[in-house]
Protein backbone atom coordinates (compact mmCIF):
# COMPACT_ATOMS: atom_id res chain seq x y z
CA UNK A 1 0.00 0.00 0.00
CA UNK A 2 2.95 2.34 0.60
CA UNK A 3 4.01 1.89 -3.05
CA UNK A 4 0.46 2.64 -4.16
CA UNK A 5 0.49 5.82 -2.04
CA UNK A 6 3.72 6.98 -3.71
CA UNK A 7 2.25 6.26 -7.16
CA UNK A 8 -0.94 8.12 -6.33
CA UNK A 9 0.90 11.15 -4.96
CA UNK A 10 3.00 11.29 -8.12
CA UNK A 11 -0.21 11.24 -10.17
CA UNK A 12 -2.02 13.82 -8.06
CA UNK A 13 -4.24 15.83 -10.41
CA UNK A 14 -5.50 19.10 -9.00
CA UNK A 15 -7.66 19.71 -12.09
CA UNK A 16 -10.20 16.98 -11.27
CA UNK A 17 -12.53 17.00 -8.27
CA UNK A 18 -12.60 14.17 -5.74
CA UNK A 19 -15.41 13.24 -3.37
CA UNK A 20 -13.42 13.71 -0.17
CA UNK A 21 -12.13 17.12 -1.23
CA UNK A 22 -15.59 18.22 -2.43
CA UNK A 23 -17.00 17.42 1.01
CA UNK A 24 -14.15 19.39 2.54
CA UNK A 25 -14.75 22.38 0.25
CA UNK A 26 -18.50 22.36 0.85
CA UNK A 27 -17.94 22.26 4.61
CA UNK A 28 -15.58 25.25 4.46
CA UNK A 29 -12.33 23.30 4.81
CA UNK A 30 -8.94 24.06 3.27
CA UNK A 31 -7.87 20.61 2.04
CA UNK A 32 -9.18 21.02 -1.50
CA UNK A 33 -8.43 22.51 -4.90
CA UNK A 34 -10.19 24.99 -7.17
CA UNK A 35 -11.70 22.07 -9.09
CA UNK A 36 -13.41 20.89 -5.90
CA UNK A 37 -14.74 24.37 -5.11
CA UNK A 38 -15.98 24.67 -8.69
CA UNK A 39 -17.83 21.38 -8.28
CA UNK A 40 -19.60 22.72 -5.19
CA UNK A 41 -20.63 25.79 -7.19
CA UNK A 42 -21.97 23.59 -10.01
CA UNK A 43 -24.05 21.61 -7.55
CA UNK A 44 -25.39 24.81 -6.03
CA UNK A 45 -26.45 26.02 -9.46
CA UNK A 46 -28.56 22.90 -9.90
CA UNK A 47 -29.79 22.60 -6.30
CA UNK A 48 -28.38 25.02 -3.69
CA UNK A 49 -27.95 22.52 -0.86
CA UNK A 50 -24.34 21.30 -1.18
CA UNK A 51 -22.93 23.24 1.76
CA UNK A 52 -25.82 22.41 4.06
CA UNK A 53 -25.67 18.75 3.04
CA UNK A 54 -21.93 18.66 3.81
CA UNK A 55 -22.63 20.03 7.29
CA UNK A 56 -25.30 17.39 7.76
CA UNK A 57 -22.77 14.65 6.89
CA UNK A 58 -20.18 15.93 9.35
CA UNK A 59 -22.79 16.37 12.08
CA UNK A 60 -24.03 12.80 11.54
CA UNK A 61 -20.51 11.41 11.81
CA UNK A 62 -19.92 13.43 14.97
CA UNK A 63 -23.11 12.09 16.58
CA UNK A 64 -22.22 8.51 15.65
CA UNK A 65 -18.70 8.77 17.07
CA UNK A 66 -19.87 10.41 20.28
CA UNK A 67 -22.61 7.81 20.79
CA UNK A 68 -20.19 4.94 20.27
CA UNK A 69 -17.59 6.41 22.61
CA UNK A 70 -19.91 7.62 25.35
CA UNK A 71 -22.77 5.12 25.31
CA UNK A 72 -21.25 1.94 23.89
CA UNK A 73 -17.78 2.22 25.41
CA UNK A 74 -15.98 1.86 22.07
CA UNK A 75 -12.37 3.06 22.22
CA UNK A 76 -11.15 1.99 18.75
CA UNK A 77 -12.32 3.53 15.48
CA UNK A 78 -11.51 2.56 11.89
CA UNK A 79 -12.81 5.33 9.64
CA UNK A 80 -12.75 4.40 5.96
CA UNK A 81 -13.02 7.35 3.58
CA UNK A 82 -13.80 11.09 3.94
CA UNK A 83 -13.27 11.19 7.69
CA UNK A 84 -10.36 13.65 7.90
CA UNK A 85 -12.24 16.77 6.88
CA UNK A 86 -10.73 20.16 7.70
CA UNK A 87 -14.29 21.50 7.47
CA UNK A 88 -14.74 20.56 11.10
CA UNK A 89 -13.70 23.32 13.53
CA UNK A 90 -10.27 22.99 15.19
CA UNK A 91 -10.43 20.57 18.08
CA UNK A 92 -13.64 19.02 16.73
CA UNK A 93 -12.38 16.46 14.24
CA UNK A 94 -13.70 12.94 14.69
CA UNK A 95 -10.77 11.81 16.81
CA UNK A 96 -11.28 14.86 19.03
CA UNK A 97 -14.95 14.02 19.37
CA UNK A 98 -14.11 10.43 20.31
CA UNK A 99 -11.67 11.61 22.97
CA UNK A 100 -14.10 14.17 24.38
CA UNK A 101 -16.88 11.60 24.71
CA UNK A 102 -14.75 8.70 25.96
CA UNK A 103 -13.74 7.83 29.49
CA UNK A 104 -10.38 6.59 28.21
CA UNK A 105 -7.94 7.24 25.39
CA UNK A 106 -9.58 6.08 22.14
CA UNK A 107 -7.47 5.18 19.14
CA UNK A 108 -8.60 6.40 15.71
CA UNK A 109 -7.31 5.11 12.40
CA UNK A 110 -8.31 7.02 9.27
CA UNK A 111 -8.12 5.31 5.88
CA UNK A 112 -8.19 7.62 2.86
CA UNK A 113 -7.43 7.12 -0.83
CA UNK A 114 -6.89 10.74 -1.83
CA UNK A 115 -3.12 11.41 -1.75
CA UNK A 116 -3.48 15.09 -0.86
CA UNK A 117 -5.75 14.34 2.10
CA UNK A 118 -3.48 11.54 3.33
CA UNK A 119 -0.32 13.64 3.11
CA UNK A 120 -1.79 16.71 4.81
CA UNK A 121 -3.43 14.67 7.57
CA UNK A 122 -0.24 12.77 8.28
CA UNK A 123 1.60 16.08 8.56
CA UNK A 124 -0.98 17.97 10.63
CA UNK A 125 -2.67 15.31 12.80
CA UNK A 126 -0.25 12.46 13.52
CA UNK A 127 2.64 14.53 14.97
CA UNK A 128 0.45 15.75 17.85
CA UNK A 129 -0.83 12.43 19.18
CA UNK A 130 0.09 8.77 19.35
CA UNK A 131 -3.59 7.85 19.34
CA UNK A 132 -4.31 8.76 15.70
CA UNK A 133 -2.96 7.32 12.46
CA UNK A 134 -3.75 8.08 8.82
CA UNK A 135 -3.05 5.47 6.13
CA UNK A 136 -3.47 5.33 2.38
CA UNK A 137 -6.06 2.74 1.42
CA UNK A 138 -8.95 2.13 -0.95
CA UNK A 139 -12.23 0.42 -0.12
CA UNK A 140 -12.07 -1.11 -3.60
CA UNK A 141 -9.00 -3.03 -2.40
CA UNK A 142 -10.48 -4.12 0.91
CA UNK A 143 -8.29 -7.21 1.40
CA UNK A 144 -5.09 -5.20 0.83
CA UNK A 145 -6.43 -2.51 3.16
CA UNK A 146 -7.01 -4.96 5.99
CA UNK A 147 -3.58 -6.56 5.47
CA UNK A 148 -1.79 -3.22 5.82
CA UNK A 149 0.74 -3.34 8.68
CA UNK A 150 -0.56 -0.20 10.39
CA UNK A 151 -4.16 -1.38 10.10
CA UNK A 152 -3.17 -4.74 11.55
CA UNK A 153 -1.13 -3.39 14.46
CA UNK A 154 -2.65 -0.04 15.44
CA UNK A 155 -6.06 -1.66 15.98
CA UNK A 156 -6.47 -4.49 18.50
CA UNK A 157 -8.62 -6.82 16.42
CA UNK A 158 -9.32 -9.05 19.42
CA UNK A 159 -11.36 -6.27 21.05
CA UNK A 160 -14.54 -4.48 19.90
CA UNK A 161 -14.11 -1.54 17.55
CA UNK A 162 -16.25 0.73 15.41
CA UNK A 163 -15.88 0.72 11.64
CA UNK A 164 -17.24 3.79 9.88
CA UNK A 165 -17.67 2.93 6.20
CA UNK A 166 -18.01 6.30 4.46
CA UNK A 167 -16.86 5.40 0.95
CA UNK A 168 -19.22 2.64 -0.18
CA UNK A 169 -20.24 5.08 -2.94
CA UNK A 170 -16.81 4.36 -4.46
CA UNK A 171 -17.76 0.72 -5.16
CA UNK A 172 -19.92 0.48 -8.27
CA UNK A 173 -20.21 -3.31 -8.24
CA UNK A 174 -23.02 -4.34 -5.90
CA UNK A 175 -21.60 -7.81 -5.31
CA UNK A 176 -18.25 -6.38 -4.28
CA UNK A 177 -19.95 -3.75 -2.11
CA UNK A 178 -21.67 -6.58 -0.23
CA UNK A 179 -18.31 -8.31 0.07
CA UNK A 180 -16.74 -5.16 1.56
CA UNK A 181 -19.38 -5.01 4.29
CA UNK A 182 -19.12 -8.73 5.06
CA UNK A 183 -15.31 -8.60 5.04
CA UNK A 184 -15.24 -5.75 7.55
CA UNK A 185 -17.79 -7.45 9.78
CA UNK A 186 -15.87 -10.72 9.63
CA UNK A 187 -12.60 -8.98 10.57
CA UNK A 188 -14.14 -7.22 13.59
CA UNK A 189 -14.59 -9.03 16.89
CA UNK A 190 -18.06 -9.61 18.41
CA UNK A 191 -19.39 -6.51 20.13
CA UNK A 192 -18.11 -4.25 17.38
CA UNK A 193 -20.17 -1.78 15.34
CA UNK A 194 -20.44 -0.85 11.67
CA UNK A 195 -21.66 2.60 10.66
CA UNK A 196 -22.62 3.19 7.04
CA UNK A 197 -23.04 6.46 5.15
CA UNK A 198 -24.31 6.37 1.57
CA UNK A 199 -25.31 8.93 -1.06
CA UNK A 200 -28.72 8.63 -2.70
CA UNK A 201 -30.95 10.37 -5.23
CA UNK A 202 -34.13 9.33 -3.40
CA UNK A 203 -34.80 12.85 -2.17
CA UNK A 204 -33.96 14.62 -5.43
CA UNK A 205 -37.01 15.98 -7.29
CA UNK A 206 -37.48 14.10 -10.58
CA UNK A 207 -37.09 17.28 -12.62
CA UNK A 208 -33.59 17.87 -11.17
CA UNK A 209 -32.22 14.35 -11.49
CA UNK A 210 -31.09 14.58 -15.15
CA UNK A 211 -29.08 17.75 -14.49
CA UNK A 212 -27.46 16.36 -11.34
CA UNK A 213 -26.76 13.05 -13.08
CA UNK A 214 -25.04 14.89 -15.94
CA UNK A 215 -22.86 16.88 -13.52
CA UNK A 216 -21.82 13.71 -11.69
CA UNK A 217 -21.13 11.78 -14.89
CA UNK A 218 -18.82 14.48 -16.18
CA UNK A 219 -16.96 15.22 -12.97
CA UNK A 220 -17.26 12.18 -10.67
CA UNK A 221 -17.72 9.15 -12.93
CA UNK A 222 -16.83 6.71 -10.13
CA UNK A 223 -19.56 7.89 -7.74
CA UNK A 224 -22.24 5.25 -7.18
CA UNK A 225 -25.73 6.34 -6.16
CA UNK A 226 -27.97 3.79 -4.44
CA UNK A 227 -31.63 3.76 -3.44
CA UNK A 228 -32.82 3.06 0.08
CA UNK A 229 -33.58 -0.54 -0.84
CA UNK A 230 -30.07 -1.00 -2.23
CA UNK A 231 -28.44 0.54 0.84
CA UNK A 232 -30.66 -1.56 3.08
CA UNK A 233 -29.50 -4.66 1.21
CA UNK A 234 -25.88 -3.87 2.11
CA UNK A 235 -26.89 -4.11 5.77
CA UNK A 236 -28.87 -7.32 5.39
CA UNK A 237 -28.45 -9.62 8.38
CA UNK A 238 -27.02 -6.95 10.67
CA UNK A 239 -28.65 -5.78 13.90
CA UNK A 240 -29.42 -2.10 13.33
CA UNK A 241 -29.29 0.31 16.24
CA UNK A 242 -32.39 2.53 16.56
CA UNK A 243 -33.57 4.44 14.59
CA UNK A 244 -32.24 2.13 11.84
CA UNK A 245 -31.51 3.25 8.30
CA UNK A 246 -32.67 6.86 7.99
CA UNK A 247 -31.86 10.20 6.42
CA UNK A 248 -28.78 11.33 8.31
CA UNK A 249 -30.40 14.36 10.04
CA UNK A 250 -32.89 11.89 11.59
CA UNK A 251 -30.22 9.70 13.16
CA UNK A 252 -30.38 10.66 16.85
CA UNK A 253 -30.66 14.39 16.10
CA UNK A 254 -29.73 17.15 18.48
CA UNK A 255 -31.47 20.51 18.41
CA UNK A 256 -28.38 22.70 18.10
CA UNK A 257 -27.64 23.75 14.50
CA UNK A 258 -29.08 20.64 12.84
CA UNK A 259 -28.27 20.95 9.13
CA UNK A 260 -31.14 19.87 6.85
CA UNK A 261 -33.25 19.35 9.98
CA UNK A 262 -36.39 20.72 8.35
CA UNK A 263 -35.79 18.86 5.09
CA UNK A 264 -33.81 15.68 5.90
CA UNK A 265 -33.84 14.33 2.34
CA UNK A 266 -31.89 17.44 1.26
CA UNK A 267 -28.88 15.87 2.99
CA UNK A 268 -28.69 13.41 0.09
CA UNK A 269 -27.45 10.63 2.37
CA UNK A 270 -28.72 7.69 4.34
CA UNK A 271 -27.01 6.60 7.51
CA UNK A 272 -27.17 3.63 9.87
CA UNK A 273 -25.34 1.98 12.73
CA UNK A 274 -25.30 -1.79 13.19
CA UNK A 275 -24.04 -4.15 15.89
CA UNK A 276 -21.68 -6.91 14.82
CA UNK A 277 -22.38 -10.11 16.72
Amino acid sequence: MRQRAVRNLAKLDATHARVTRILDAAAGGKNNFLADEAMVCRFDQVAPVAKTAARAVLQFLTRVVRHLAADEGIDQFLIVGSGVSSGLPPGNMLHDQARAASAGDPRVLYVESDPMVVTLAQATVEPFTDLVRVVDGDVREIDDLLRDQVVQTFIDWDRPLAVLLLSAHGVDDDEYAHYVVKRLCHAASPGSYLALLHTTFDGVPPELRPAIHDVLTMTLPGLTIRSRAEVEALLDGLDLVAPGLVWIPRWRPVEHDLACGEDPCASGNYGALARIS
